[in-house]
């Protein structure tokens, strides 16, 4: 079994000051220990019975077309505005450092489907709880959450009550 872990690097102070970037390259460099993030990530999604994997970018869609691959789904990102033509629905969050945008292609998300979000990171739930909102207004149902990493101290879940949440690695 790989160390998933070991292969997380932690960069200081980077967006801002005092936070501690998680980042992913390493682990995404590594084809092991990349196909076994992949590997586990599908796995827990097949056991959800979904029609897609909605990935949130930027890093959320890195995986998600891989992941949902590999489960045997279809997958849809969920892009920052100006990113997806033609027709799009959009909604605005908070996050730890600030507020950001995403939109979703609502001809992609056909009302009844059921769907996983995929990110990379789970730190506060705002980019999921954002995503969930939009998926709902279609008429569709989120299933599950995944994430290669969860930022147990900002306390996400909380915002998330109610979802499934799976994260491979937790702070």
């Amino acid at each position: 079994m790989i160390d998933l872990r070991a292969k997380i690097r932690e960069v200081p102070d980077f967006p801002t000051p005092g936070v501690g970037f998680k980042d992913i390259t390493p682990l995404l460099a590594d084809p092991q220990a990349l196909r076994e993030t992949v590997r586990q990530l599908a796995s827990w999604i097949e056991q959800k019975n979904c029609d897609l994997v909605i990935g949130a970018e930027a890093r959320g869609f890195i995986l998600g077309p891989a992941i949902a691959m590999e489960a045997n789904v279809g997958f849809v990102p969920a892009r920052r505005p100006g990113k997806l033509p033609p027709e799009t629905i959009s909604v605005t969050y908070a996050l730890e450092y600030g507020q950001n945008s995403l939109e979703l292609h609502p001809d992609l998300i056909p009302k009844g489907s059921k769907v996983v979000i995929h990110d990379d990171v789970l730190a506060t739930g705002g980019t999921v709880e954002g995503i969930r909102k939009l998926v709902e207004q279609l008429g569709a149902e989120v299933v599950g959450t995944c994430f290669i990493i969860e930022l147990t101290f900002l306390e996400g879940r909380k915002r998330l009550d109610g979802m499934d949440v799976h994260a491979l690695i937790t702070y």
